[in-house]
């Protein structure tokens, strides 16, 4: 896919970013010093050296080589402030214990972009944070731009500069998709893998330790590239969660709108064990950064194929009008197998227009199937290949194509190729093929990859590439909002959280907190005795639930200090003693503070509400069935906090649960305007109170819209003591 020219009727030459950024000097510097070079082929600090040299490169460049009068027949210079011109780019590629010198003279030098090779940094340990620390601040004093440490280094194959800034094997092709990378290692692979499928980049770059520019600058900077079409990210790590969102969201929606799709390696839960809340032990890194990512646009696959088979139908094919496919293929197994795989996917195969089928059934012989998919029978030759294609491309009821190919005796697999080409450069639809097999449709294939056709070895793989491109098309037509703060009584908060001790507030303390921020809590009182127990419950209205306060109680069932249903002032008495003999008996070292007092809620949905201080992305919100479901299905969504109506909505919907709650089976549907009020404003309070680790309301009873929805339980833990109120 070398060619650089995409269908989407927009003018896209290659060329650098709109305006002047620090990153210019990185990726299209006039001059560029290779600090630390040796003579010696096969090394890295040579590799690298050459690597600028024979790619092409369109500036001028400097070996910087202590003791040596030239590198590859070209001067060498002991110093890089010996170097008589301006220099725009350093590379540095000095053993570790040397680099911050090196650095220091180009601060000096007046360079403001630099690649450190290196490796021996955070990486390797203690000692090696220390080294980076040093990196980080002798950046700060002379205002460079820091790729690396401990990264492979930057590639643009813009004509205009042709720069192989890395130690790569080969220069890429130039393309229209741009690949960023935490991994050196995982990009020479990456390379190789798109040689061999003739894909092209505009930019490709490995960022390593992140201690200069991170990986948000880097889609910022590639998001006025007019060169690229589209950013492929690699994530070990994530530090800068907020702000990593807050740029995917400005890349991925809008004017001038680029996906952006990730692989995020460590699919892992962390921490889960140790945290106490529902929320904390199901909102593990992998499952919140599902979630997140979708929020922000960010389509996030699970492996290098994934991630180019979406990549190059996007970049390279027309945006599709909707999820309609038209299949065409020589053999009905495949054509079955892609329908299904479609459908699988959430692609939809439609009925073809009864004119199409007519022009159909004109040019293909009596035992083909004019049906979708369209199958043009095992003898089928380009003619017949190409009449099948436009027909069905040009059905109303059709959004793009996928041509499937099997090799047979007599089949032209070349000539059915440079067919697809044709047509392909005069559609507006998009057009994928699936030519099965290896040696024999190789040539084809290709020609296909050559003409910026995207080919999947299995049709399966073509239709999930679509629908990859359906959610870029969805979430570009979803609006985006922008939190707005809703009225509550922060103040009031306020009063019981700064003065709470760490840990979890009672209930009453947490009830408080949540009737501050608005939410549907019941009239409750805290009683001290039997007799102040009825006295609450007479005040309340019958029937009521007493539930034991203790701080140091989270589970208050397993302790047996619950009592449902009570009907009656006798029965408040009986169960007042009850649960305090029982507490006594199960948690004798437990303060016990009295026993609330609440009215007993109607029966409902049981919903859940949490939230959780993430580590990467801050506050963090969490949606789905409640009660004692929500660990055993774990059906959850999660959003970032502050949260927006349309965020809050989506969250809702997402959950395999909202069935129920728009009333399945003729139920009636639950008050869903109340549970997203209620979500938005638990966001707005862990966005306002730093100290709240986790809380889960859990259950919120979810009523019909006569009813509403009302807190039946909560829990919030809080962290060490502080301002409450966060800045």
């Amino acid at each position: 896919m070398s060619a650089t020219l995409n269908r989407f009727g927009e003018s896209k030459t290659p060329g650098k970013t709109a305006g002047v950024s620090p990153l210019d000097g990185i990726f299209s510097p006039k001059s560029v010093a290779v600090v630390g070079v040796t003579n010696t082929p096969g090394t890295v600090p040579f590799d690298i050296f050459y690597n600028i040299l024979s790619a092409g490169y369109r500036g001028t460049v400097y070996p910087v080589a202590p003791g040596k009068r030239s590198i590859a027949a070209v001067k060498a210079y002991r110093y890089v402030v010996d170097i008589e011109d301006d220099v725009d780019l350093a590379v540095i590629v000095f053993p570790a214990d040397v680099v911050d010198r090196a650095l220091q003279q180009c601060g000096q030098k007046g360079i403001r972009a630099v690649i450190v090779i290196s490796a021996g940094f955070r990486e390797v340990g203690p000692e090696g944070a220390k080294r980076e620390e040093r990196l980080k601040n002798i950046c700060a004093d002379y205002g460079i731009s820091l790729i690396g440490p401990n990264c492979l280094g930057a590639i643009n194959t813009d004509p205009k500069v042709q720069l192989n800034a890395s130690f790569a094997r080969k220069m890429p092709l130039a393309g229209r998709i741009a690949f960023l990378s935490q991994s050196g290692a995982l990009c020479t692979a990456v390379l190789d893998y798109a040689r061999d499928k003739q894909i092209g980049f505009s930019k490709f770059v490995s960022f390593g330790n992140k201690a200069g520019v991170t990986e948000v600058e880097l889609i910022e900077y590639l998001h006025q590239d007019t060169s690229t079409d589209a950013i492929l990210l690699y994530l070990e790590e994530i530090r800068e969660g907020r702000r990593l969102i807050d740029a995917a969201r400005r890349v991925t929606h809008g004017p001038g709108a680029k996906p952006i799709l990730a692989i995020k390696s460590g699919r892992t839960i962390q921490g889960a064990a140790a945290a106490a809340s529902h929320t904390g032990s199901l909102a593990g890194e992998d499952a919140v950064c599902d979630e997140i990512f979708r929020e922000a646009g960010i389509l996030r696959v699970t492996s290098i194929e994934e991630l180019f088979n979406a990549a190059i139908l996007y970049a390279y094919q027309p945006m599709p009008a909707g999820e309609r496919l038209g299949i065409v293929t020589n053999a009905g197994g495949p054509g079955v197998m892609a329908t299904d795989a479609a459908i699988r996917e959430g692609l939809l195969v439609p009925r073809l227009e009864e004119s199409t089928r007519a022009k159909l059934k004109a040019t293909l012989p009596a035992t083909a199937n004019t049906k979708n998919p369209v199958d043009v029978i095992g003898d089928a030759r380009a003619d017949r290949y190409m009449a099948a294609l436009e027909a069905v491309l040009d059905d109303p009821n059709v959004d793009q194509g996928l041509v499937i190919l099997t090799p047979q005796s007599m089949t032209d697999i070349e000539a059915i190729a440079r067919g697809v080409c044709q047509i392909a450069r005069g559609a507006t639809k998009p057009i994928a093929c699936s030519f099965m097999g290896a040696t024999d449709v190789a040539p084809g294939i290709h020609l296909l990859q050559s003409a910026n056709i995207p080919h999947y070895i299995l049709p399966e793989w073509g239709c999930a590439a679509m629908a990859a491109v359906q959610e870029i098309r969805r979430w570009r037509q979803q609006p985006l909002d922008h939190p707005e703060p809703l009225p509550v009584d922060q103040a009031a908060a306020r009063a019981v959280i700064d003065r709470a001790e760490e840990g979890y507030l009672s209930e009453d303390q947490a009830l408080a907190v949540l009737s501050a921020y608005g939410l549907p809590v019941p009239a409750n009182h805290v009683a001290r005795t039997a007799n102040e127990a009825v006295a609450a419950a007479d005040r309340i209205g019958y029937p009521v639930v007493l539930r034991v306060v203790s701080p140091g109680i989270v589970h208050k069932s397993e302790v047996k200090g619950v009592v449902l249903n009570v009907g009656d002032a006798s029965a408040v008495r009986r169960a007042y003693d009850e649960i305090l003999s029982r507490v006594a008996a199960a948690a004798p070292e437990a303060e016990v503070r009295g026993v609330l007092v609440r009215r007993m809620i109607p029966a409902g949905h049981e919903v859940i509400l949490g939230a959780k201080r993430d580590p990467a992305f801050g506050p963090v919100l969490m949606f789905g069935l409640g009660g004692v479901f929500v660990e055993l299905l774990k059906d959850v969504t999660f959003g970032l906090a502050p949260i927006g109506p349309a965020s809050a909505t989506r969250m809702i919907e997402h959950v395999k649960a909202f069935r129920l709650l728009q009333g399945a089976r003729g139920g009636e549907p639950a008050d869903v305007a109340g549970i997203r009020d209620c979500l938005r404003r638990v966001g707005q309070l862990v966005s306002d109170f730093e100290r709240i680790a986790e809380l889960d309301v859990n259950p919120l009873i979810a009523g019909p819209s006569r009813i509403g929805n009302t807190v039946a339980d909560v829990r919030i833990r809080l962290g060490a003591g502080g301002n409450g109120e966060s800045e």
